[in-house]
């Protein structure tokens, strides 16, 4: 569509990163892992490590947000909120197959969907892709589902059994026994062999050479489980924000969010952790420069929905239909 783009989260998260960087009241530490997470006095007391270094020191904090993809639940368990407890996570990975020959990449220049397969989940649609990575057209198509105890992409594999707490065996049982078709899926999934993905390659693309195409495991996704009064647990395939009831934590767990969802997340969160400071006046007015329609419905408001998408058009320097 005219008004369609690609973003390339990770060049805007660079990018983010370096303007915040040059703020005098910014300070940003790299390569480094949290460790504990312990609340004394009204302060979170937050030990981590320097991995390049092996320094360790505790820095504290009146919020922390726990934003770290699938490393998320185990920060989470180690801070020890009852808010917390219940939850579980089970890991997905995910790999594409990737196009190499730049005369079959050239040749498209479409998304093409699909439908996903009978218990598989609803991030599985397949779909032949074209993407423009570091303005380089690419071609890809995906996603087939792996299986890694890991929940991150380096991580352990020992990280989904020692996530498993008395609090939230049952859930993650009780959710495994209502997804056995989930599992199956990923068994098969687990199991196929290049030759295998080729033949759903083909089905979207009957003339793709195995020559042509090679597997890149894209990263993990750890799926929430959550604590359900009917089932025991529940697999949930969104996201979930888990805040402290004084508001000096928060956590998103489950699959990665895109940008349909990223900004509601986040005043989701600024709703439930900052409750007065949102209502003040100089918070409003900051929403609203920053979000054009911030409190406004644009189902049924034809004007505004016109004026959001020529302001969206124009930040991302696109051209008006």
């Amino acid at each position: 569509m005219e008004l369609g783009t690609d973003v390339n989260f990770g060049a805007l998260t660079r990018m983010m990163f370096n303007y915040l960087q040059k703020k005098e009241n910014v300070s940003m530490h790299f390569d480094h892992e949290v460790r504990k997470l312990k609340q004394n006095d009204g302060l979170w007391e937050v030990k981590v490590k320097n991995e390049t270094t092996g320094k360790k020191r505790v820095v504290k904090a009146k919020f922390v947000f726990i934003g770290a993809g699938g490393g998320s639940l185990p920060l989470l368990e180690k801070a020890g909120i009852p808010e917390g407890n219940g939850f579980g996570g089970f890991p997905v990975s995910g790999q594409w197959l990737k196009c190499v020959n730049p005369e079959v990449i050239e040749r498209h220049n479409a998304k093409v969907y699909g439908k996903a397969s009978v218990g598989a989940p609803p991030m599985s649609v397949p779909h032949l892709d074209t993407r423009m990575i570091d303005g380089k057209k690419a071609l890809l198509f995906g996603p087939y589902a792996g299986f890694s105890t890991r929940f991150l992409k380096h991580g352990s594999l020992l990280d989904l059994p020692l996530s498993i707490k008395i609090n939230n065996i049952r859930p993650m049982i009780s959710a495994g026994l209502d997804n056995l078709q989930l599992t199956k899926y990923l068994i098969d999934q687990v199991r196929q062999s290049p030759e295998d993905r080729m033949v759903a390659l083909r089905e979207y693309l009957p003339t793709a050479k195995m020559e042509d195409w090679e597997l890149e495991t894209a990263g993990q996704r750890v799926q929430v489980i959550k604590k359900d009064e009917k089932h025991g647990g529940v697999l949930e395939f969104g996201t979930e924000v888990v805040t402290a009831a004084d508001g000096s934590i928060a956590a998103l767990l489950g699959a990665s969010p895109g940008a349909s969802t990223a900004v509601s997340i986040m005043i989701t969160l600024m709703e439930r952790c900052f409750s007065d400071q949102i209502k003040t006046e100089d918070w409003q007015k900051k929403l609203k420069s920053m979000i054009p329609s911030y409190g406004q419905p644009l189902n049924g408001n034809a004007q505004l929905t016109e004026e959001i998408r020529i302001q969206t058009t124009h930040a991302l320097s696109l051209k008006t239909a």
